[in-house]
């Protein structure tokens, strides 16, 4: 129950509070039109009138929202300060596209609410209209303002008028369909196998953004939904002057004509903050992005694997840490993100980049990487980098036991951990607070491991010949092979060096048995926290984030921290 806490206690507590702030002002406006100023909007439209006002203020709050946790640079900066006063609470930064895709649910639900409502609210002002009897109050209201329109309550004006009309031809209707438009295929292009398979659809759909905020900031300006003003309360009392509708505004009676108005926009009072911390956030990338970038060296790797070495004047970086990359000749638009692959005490930084979309294989045209020369680097195409940016990844030094566990390409974050643990350890750095590191990397198909295996490799050997081979422990596992593959295993097993990835370490076949594996490591290590750091699926994340919560005592304590896969 402790290690729940401590990894889940503050996201928990997070949530809650978003959940609470936007439940709170749901009901507050809700119950703010249930009062007498809006008795007369109330007339024509029921309860939907407050059905359609309650989303709205909770919209507000959530589009407030949104766009934070987007905010790469500013995030970057939060994390580096507050991770020196708690680590826990830096760690939910790591979360903001969690938060992000809740956020972005929320406002889904609360458009969808406000919109049913105000469908109802137009046909109940129709209906108003259409049922012309100056004996019916709802008739009544709707006929107020014809003459001058100064003080309208009912916005469609005639039984002649068309709802649709209505709605394309005033600013409440046209900015609402494009806000409406815009959400929708922003969340349809989000879905995880556009997502994946199709990232330019994402990318670009994502940018109606936009179109979004400003259709919302100004979605109020036409102020259709209307009630009745402070002054004419004071001479038209709905409780006593209801009733008496038929009596107003004639000489002697104590209830005038009522007056309406809408309430003022206030939108934008909600969103011009976060607005102009990420017109600022882009203003940065942009400036990064004209920084000069020097590609050094391009190795092409197998498994379509492109590796590109980079320099840059004044690039400094932590372990785990990622860019986005840009490389003009191909999208002058589009960016994307890779974690680094190089050591914080290497002269040049690195990214491995599987290809496999367009974007990709672009990169790998303009790249030559089927070239059998080295380039020449003025050949090179231009490159842009923005960040890097910090991720969990940046707290393995900060357990005195650590497991790594990668899936496939979700190796990336650990080799920059690999490398630079172990320059620290052959330069005696006496900070190194890690003391052991279990390594686990599974992969469904053997030529996965062949880019990677050169760095195990590496390692492999400068280890033994340092004496040093305690530090870290390493499992590879394939998780899936063919028969005539299982058949050359065979043969090959008693090979001093494995047939697959060439280390002294045999590869293993299937997937681990995690519960095994903590328990062995609970036993080794009483007394510690480990740190478990995962870049892979979903799935493997939920598996072994209950583990962690299983296995960790009063002794022990496994913290389980997910990179973004």
């Amino acid at each position: 129950m402790g290690n729940f806490a401590a990894n889940e206690g503050l996201s928990i507590f997070v949530i809650l509070v978003w959940l609470g702030i936007n439940a709170f002002l749901f009901v507050h406006f809700y119950m703010a039109f249930l009062t007498e100023r809006w008795f007369y909007t109330r007339v024509l439209l029921g309860q939907a009138l407050s059905w359609a006002r309650a989303p709205a203020a909770a919209l507000n709050f959530n589009c407030m929202l949104i766009l934070l946790p987007v905010c790469r640079n500013l995030l970057s900066f939060l994390r580096g300060s507050i991770q020196y006063c708690s680590r826990t609470a830096a760690r939910q930064l790591d979360r903001n596209l969690t938060f992000h895709k809740l956020v972005a649910y929320m406002i889904a639900f609360h458009t969808a609410v406000h919109i049913i409502a105000h469908l109802f609210n137009f046909e109940y002002f129709m209906d108003a209209q259409l049922n012309r009897n100056s004996s019916l109050l709802p008739f009544v209201l709707s006929e107020i303002g014809t003459g001058d329109n100064a003080s309208f309550l009912n916005p469609i004006r005639s039984n002649e008028t068309n709802p649709t009309i209505v709605m394309f031809t005033t600013i409440a209707g046209l900015t609402g369909v494009a806000i409406t438009l815009a959400l929708i295929l922003i969340i349809t292009s989000s879905m995880e196998v556009i997502r994946r398979s199709y990232f330019e659809v994402f990318w670009y759909t994502h940018h109606l953004f936009v179109i979004f905020f400003i259709g919302l900031v100004f979605h109020g300006f036409g102020r259709i939904v209307r009630g009745q003003t402070a002054a004419s309360l004071k001479t038209n009392k709905p409780d006593f002057c209801a009733s008496r509708f038929e009596e107003w505004g004639n000489n002697g009676t104590n209830c005038t004509v009522p007056d309406f108005a809408g309430n003022p926009p206030g939108t934008w009072k909600w969103v011009v903050g976060p607005m102009i911390l990420y017109v600022c956030e882009r203003i940065v990338r942009l400036y990064r992005s004209h920084q000069k970038v020097v590609v050094t060296k391009v190795v092409m790797h197998p498994s379509k694997t492109l590796e590109l070495q980079m320099k840059k004047k004044g690039f400094r970086m932590e372990v785990g840490q990622y860019v986005f990359i840009q490389c003009p000749s191909v999208s002058m638009l589009e960016w994307h993100p890779f974690t680094l692959t190089s050591a914080p005490e290497e002269d040049y930084f690195s990214a491995h980049i599987r290809i496999v979309g367009d974007w990709t294989q672009g990169l790998y045209e303009a790249c030559v990487g089927d070239a059998t020369q080295p380039q020449e680097a003025w050949k090179l195409p231009k490159i842009a980098i923005d960040g890097p940016f910090g991720t969990a990844s940046e707290d393995v030094f900060r357990y005195e036991v650590v497991m790594l566990v990668g899936a496939g390409i979700g190796v990336t974050p650990f080799a920059s951990i690999l490398k630079s643990v172990w320059y620290k350890r052959i330069q005696n750095n006496q900070d190194v607070f890690t003391k052991k590191i279990y390594f686990y990397w599974l992969c469904p198909e053997t030529q996965a491991f062949e880019w990677f295996a050169d760095l195990l490799q590496s390692l492999e050997n400068q280890m033994a010949e340092k004496e040093m081979t305690d530090f870290l422990s390493y499992n590879i596992y394939l998780t899936r092979w063919k028969d005539t593959e299982a058949a050359h295993f065979r043969v090959h097993h008693e090979a001093e060096n494995d047939p697959i990835t060439g280390l002294k370490q045999k590869t293993l076949y299937g997937k681990p048995n995690w519960d095994n594996e903590f328990t062995n490591i609970a036993t080794k290590h009483p007394r510690s926290k480990v740190g478990v750091f995962l870049c892979g699926p979903p799935q493997l994340g939920k598996s072994l984030e209950k583990q962690s919560l299983s296995h960790s005592e009063a002794d022990v304590k496994f913290i389980f921290n997910k990179e973004n896969f």
